[in-house]
Parts: structure tokens; C-alpha cells; sequence
């Protein structure tokens, strides 16, 4: 439920809404960003610093900062590996890619660059980083995301991976924010840079085959011969992202049955339905952005798709069509802890504070430990690098796990995993995961859940950020005694920069968006929609009252 469904949602995109290429491209070169404008400096979310060049959001002179900083702190740290580097397929990406490599290489950072200019998916850099730092205690590897993840065609994105293979913790990110806009404020005086043609023939840049070494070590993670023994039909939509190349490699490797629906790739994703707001958006758990292979639904077992790094993931069963993946992911909890025997009997369950209490339930009812934590996916990366969670996922279809063996496999989302999960769940429990959720939900009950967005500038969004528990004076909620009432989460007791209340059969979560300039509020009831309805109304108007104070 959102404020306002555009009328073009779910249509495919008329040519007045695409982005212009050549100017966005032009943009990120000529303008500068003002460091004096808190919108214009560089800011690490959730998932990296992100931004549009047409806004000076997200520039040249940004990510020249930011590789400087990032260089800095490795140089701080005593990082000496190599630096492992991809980029998805936003238009930005590319010119990113080479400003980030003249600074890395003027650097004498040492850097892995894809073999033959591929697009890397998200998955594909942490787990080359961990493959690499495996039985290493010094040169350590590190790695650089080039990627807005799901955002629109005119956003770029920039993140940082430290040796443990996952998204930088905030102390980290802090620290690469503060310097990159110091540099910023004395004009790139200290950002170290050569030319490009120099850079990218420099002895210290080696190609690295990022898509052959992801897909031969699949194995590891997926159980391909029951998936190819029960002939399950498949289909991806790679959404013209990263791994557009990977499923093809894959398919033919392990001999299973997976069409590729299209490999387009085209900057201005023309091809994709807009989703709910108005924007292109590769979203690959929105009805409205997933038509395409939503329209597929009854022609394959089982149909997934990937957003443009290739980290979350969205799963379309012929049962139930689109899965939330809210319930996809408590059915992934379910079966991966029974299918798993080698996974150590210690190892977690990893989840945010957004995410469906039916995964507690789960956790519950399997004898696990349950770990939850903010959102943001670097909250997990200790956890699966050291094997004490098995799982860790976010409600917005963000999740990783551990190898077959109960070893570490990526410390970053991986949407390629948990997409073939969907098959091999079909082929062994002989029912796609839309019947395996009404089972579990018929055991556990079922979770009726909403989440409304709405536009929130960045002043609003400190506002709701600064939600405290002592701001809620209400002692009930949808008719219901408050149990409790979080500005912290209950696995760590780090913020969770907004605000939780919790009842008997229901809660609601409001937070900003540490990407995009909205809110959030998430709630879900274990009664019906009439009371999930009441949840959300009683979330707005808390929401309200604190934006408008």
C-alpha cells in the first residue's frame, strides 16, 4: 500500500520517462557537487553512497574522493591485497569504474578487474574477496562495488567491501564519508589520480574471471543433481543486470532446465514496467516492476529474477504467482535448516527488525537461535564469515547463507543463491515454495503484512530517524496492550534509526529509507487485513505527529 499508485505502474515505460544517456553521462563529468549542500556531499547509506549526476548527487568528483578515502583507509588499516572490482549495468557505472580505477592504480593498490569487461554481480566480488583471503592472515583483499542496486536508471552507486567479503560497517563507512568530503571541501587537493589508458594497462591491474569462478563453485552451495534429476522447468529474468551472462553459464554447467528470458541490457531500461511510484525501478519483489515474468507464471515450475547487482531476488511460483519476500524468505529459513545436516547445530538465524515474525516463529520451532538486527545486510557479515549464522536475510528479498559444508560462501547478498534455492526446494519437497508457505503458515499462522513509502525530504527523514520510545505516549496499539516499544535491535542493540511497537498478534516499524529520499513504514498482523489496516493508520499518524513537530 503506497500514498499514490502512478497510473503508468506495472505499463511498460513510455519514451518520455526514459533517461537521456549522453546528458546524464555529460553531467557526471561537468557538474560539481557544492560540499556546502548536505545533499551534495557524500553520504553512505544503507548500502554505499548513491546519487544522480543530474542532482550532484553522484559525480565524478564523488567518486574520485570516495576511491581516495578508500585508499587511505586501506593504507591506515595495513590492507595491501588486491582490490576486487565490479560494476553493474546503470549507464554511471562504467565512467565510475574508470575514475575509480585512475585513483586506485595511482594509488598502488593492486586491482582485479572482470575479465573482459563483464558486469559483476554483487555476490560474485565478496565471494572472490573470501575465495581469496581463505587460510591468509596479511595481504588481506578487499573490493568495490559499482552499483545504486535497484535504483533507477539515473542513479549511480558506490560501496565499499572490507576483507571480510561484506558491505562496510558503519565505523568504516564513517570514516571513508568524513575524509572523501574533506577532500571534497579542499577541491580534490590529495586525490591522487592518473589517466585512465595508463591505468587500466598498469602492471598492478589483473583481469579476474569473476563469472567462471561464482558459477564452478555453485556446487558448493546449490544441490544441482536433484534440481536436474527432477526436471524442474525454470525461467530467469535477469532484468538487464550484472549477471545477464551468468545463467546461461550456469544452466549449461550443472544441465538443468532454465530458460533465459531476455539479455537485454540497456542503460535506459526501457524494457522494464514502471513501478508503483512512477519510476523504473528493477525491483525484483514489486508487482508492478515484475510483469513481465509475472506473465510467465503458469509456463515454469518455478520463475525468478535478480535486481541489476544481482543481490536480491524475487520468485514467481506457478501457485501463488509473485512471492513477498517476506513469506519466500520464511520459507527459505524452514527448509534450509532441515536440508541442511552439515551446518553447525549453534548456527543462527539472521534477521532484521522489518523483517515477518513468522521467521521467528520458524527459528522458534526448529530449536534456532534468532539474531535481529537494523536494517542494512552488514549486520549479518560477521556472523556468516564466522559460521554462527546460517542464514541472515532483509525483508526487502536481501539474503545469504552458508555453503553445504557450514562454511562461509558470501558476507554480501546473493540473489543468485536463494533463486536456485527456489528450484532445488521444488525438486526435493516435490511442491513450489507458494505451497510450501500456506503449509507453514497453515502450522504457524499467517502474517498479513503492508508497507506503505512516501516521499520524505532529508530534513524529515532525521525526524523520523530520531523516533524514540518515550515519543509514544499511546499504550495500545490496534486494540492491543504495547508489549514493546524498540529504538534498538534486540540482536546487537544497535539503533535502528526509527522506531518499532510491538503487540500480541501485530507490529509496525517505521523508518527512512537510507537510500532514496522516502519512508517507511512496515507493519503485520497474525489476525486479518482488518486489523493490519488498523496497524498501519495508528503507524501514520505517529509518523505524522513526528515529521510535523
Amino acid at each position: 500500500m503506497n500514498a499514490k499508485v502512478d497510473k503508468n505502474a506495472g505499463k511498460v515505460a513510455p519514451s518520455s520517462m526514459l533517461v537521456d544517456v549522453r546528458k546524464l553521462l555529460d553531467a557526471y563529468v561537468d557538474l560539481r557537487p557544492d560540499p556546502s549542500e548536505a545533499s551534495q556531499r557524500v553520504a553512505f547509506g544503507t548500502s554505499g553512497h548513491r546519487g544522480s549526476s543530474f542532482d550532484r548527487s553522484f559525480n565524478e568528483w564523488h567518486v574520485l574522493a570516495i576511491s581516495q578515502a578508500i585508499c587511505d583507509y586501506r593504507k591506515q588499516k595495513g590492507i595491501t591485497g588486491p582490490l576486487f572490482i565490479g560494476i553493474d549495468t546503470h549507464a554511471l557505472s562504467r565512467p565510475a569504474f574508470e575514475s575509480a580505477l585512475e585513483v586506485l592504480v595511482a594509488n598502488d593498490v593492486p586491482v582485479m578487474v572482470s575479465a573482459g569487461d563483464e558486469y559483476t554481480p554483487t555476490p560474485a566480488v565478496s565471494h572472490a574477496i573470501l575465495v581469496y583471503n581463505r587460510g591468509r592472515t596479511e595481504g588481506l583483499a578487499d573490493g568495490i562495488v559499482i552499483t545504486p542496486s535497484h535504483n533507477p536508471p539515473d542513479n549511480g552507486g558506490f560501496k565499499y567491501n572490507p576483507p571480510n567479503g561484506g558491505p562496510a560497517e558503519t565505523d568504516v563507512t564513517g570514516w571513508v564519508q568524513q575524509r572523501a568530503n574533506a577532500l571534497l571541501e579542499k577541491q580534490l587537493e590529495g586525490v591522487k589520480r592518473i589517466d585512465f589508458a595508463t591505468a587500466r594497462h598498469a602492471s598492478i591491474v589483473q583481469e579476474h574471471d569473476y563469472l567462471t569462478h561464482y558459477v564452478d563453485d555453485l556446487a558448493n552451495i546449490i544441490d544441482f543433481d536433484i534440481i536436474r534429476h527432477a526436471g524442474v522447468h525454470m525461467a530467469v529474468d535477469p532484468l538487464g543486470g550484472a549477471g545477464v551472462h551468468y545463467w546461461k553459464p550456469i544452466a549449461e554447467r550443472y544441465g538443468i532446465d532454465l530458460t533465459v528470458v531476455s539479455e537485454t541490457v540497456d542503460p535506459t531500461f526501457s524494457f522494464m514496467t514502471v513501478d508503483w511510484d512512477g519510476k523504473i525501478r528493477m525491483d525484483p519483489s514489486s508487482p508492478y516492476a515484475m510483469q513481465r515474468l509475472i506473465g510467465l507464471k503458469n509456463d515454469y515450475d518455478v520463475a525468478f529474477a535478480c535486481d541489476t547487482d544481482h543481490d536480491r531476488h524475487g520468485v514467481v511460483s506457478r501457485s501463488s504467482g509473485l512471492m513477498q519476500p517476506n513469506n519466500y524468505l520464511s520459507v527459505l529459513v524452514d527448509y534450509l535448516f532441515r536440508q541442511r545436516p552439515h551446518w553447525s547445530a549453534q548456527a543462527g538465524v539472521g534477521k532484521t527488525v522489518v523483517s515477518t515474525s513468522l521467521i521467528d516463529r520458524v527459528a522458534k520451532r526448529l530449536g534456532r537461535k534468532l539474531y535481529e538486527v537494523p536494517v542494512g545486510f552488514k549486520w549479518f557479515a560477521d556472523g556468516l564469515f564466522d559460521g554462527s549464522l546460517g542464514f541472515g536475510c532483509e525483508e526487502s528479498a536481501g539474503a545469504s547463507l552458508l555453503r553445504r559444508d557450514g562454511r562461509v560462501w558470501t558476507t554480501d547478498k546473493d540473489g543468485i543463491v536463494p533463486a536456485l534455492l527456489s528450484a532445488e526446494m521444488t525438486a526435493r519437497e516435490g511442491k513450489d515454495p507458494g505451497q510450501l508457505y500456506v503449509e507453514l503458515t497453515q502450522a504457524l499462522g499467517k502474517p498479513y503484512s503492508d508497507r506503505i513509502e512516501a516521499p520524505a525530504n532529508a530534513q524529515q527523514k532525521a525526524k523520523l530517524s530520531k523516533l524514540s520510545p518515550d515519543q509514544l505516549h499511546s499504550k495500545e496499539l490496534a486494540g492491543e496492550k504495547i508489549e514493546q516499544v524498540l529504538d534498538r535491535a534486540p540482536g546487537n542493540n544497535a539503533a535502528i534509526g526509527g522506531i518499532k511497537v510491538i503487540a500480541a498478534s501485530g507490529w509496525f516499524a517505521a523508518r527512512p529509507s537510507g537510500t532514496e529520499e522516502i519512508y517507511k513504514i512496515y507493519a503485520e498482523s497474525f489476525k486479518d487485513d482488518a486489523h493490519l489496516k488498523a496497524l498501519l493508520d495508528e503507524a501514520q499518524k505517529i509518523v505524522d505527529a513526528a515529521l510535523g513537530s
